[in-house]
């Protein structure tokens, strides 16, 4: 049989080797999150996990025959490892989506080179096309289409210009119009105006008429 001291010197160094060990994750996955460089899913996963467990882990030990050390080491442990494998995956899913999106920016670059090359083919077969054409035009062709152009062109304007003379003709009917009308009303006004002023004159020469005349005067 081991010595129980022998039992208890083993577990003591198991004890510290966990202990150092979780105290080493924790240590790591602190050092990453505050070097001021932004940690991975992994690292920062690792480090949380480390916390979370090494506090459940000091509960634990310190309800249990592990103690409270042990108990912090090994939550501490359990914790940045589960952490840091879900940290892992969300790193892998990051990197898929990046990739995706890397995949469709080019395919979008790619598309618009293809697309401005097209329509530079287009254009130069279109100029192509325009010269080729040029040549089977005669001058007698050309004489006639200026031709056409310019009695056209004499048309148009003939017809504007008849247009706003005829626009002209209606303002200027409207305009006059207006101000006759305002005229007749001023004329009404004035007419009424007058004919009230005589109407008074004419009630006040009667009775200036009617006053009797003073024995002085006579």
């Amino acid at each position: 049989m081991i010595p129980h001291s022998s039992k208890q010197f083993r577990h003591e160094s198991v004890r510290r080797r966990v202990i150092a060990s979780g105290v080493s994750l924790a240590l790591l996955a602190a050092a990453g999150c505050s070097s001021g460089v932004a940690p991975s899913k992994t690292a920062g996963g690792a480090g949380t996990g480390a916390m979370i467990g090494g506090a459940a882990g000091a509960v634990a030990g310190n309800n249990s025959s592990m103690g409270t050390g042990t108990g912090l080491a090994a939550g501490a442990a359990l914790g940045a490892i589960t952490g840091g494998i879900i940290g892992m995956v969300q790193d892998a899913k990051d990197r898929k989506e990046q990739d995706r999106l890397a995949q469709e920016r080019a395919y979008q670059q790619e598309l618009a080179k293809k697309r401005a090359e097209e329509a530079k083919t287009k254009a130069a077969l279109e100029e192509e096309l325009a010269i080729a054409e040029g040549f089977r035009i005669s001058d007698l062709e050309l004489n006639d289409a200026k031709k056409k152009q310019e009695s056209t062109s004499e048309r148009l304007k003939r017809l504007q210009e008849e247009r706003s003379g005829a626009l002209a003709k209606k303002k200027a009917l409207d305009e006059a119009h207006e101000k006759t009308l305002s005229m007749e009303a001023e004329i009404a006004r004035i007419e009424e105006e007058l004919a009230r002023l005589k109407g008074e004159e004419g009630q006040r020469k009667p009775a200036a008429a009617a006053t009797p005349v003073s024995k002085s005067s006579q």
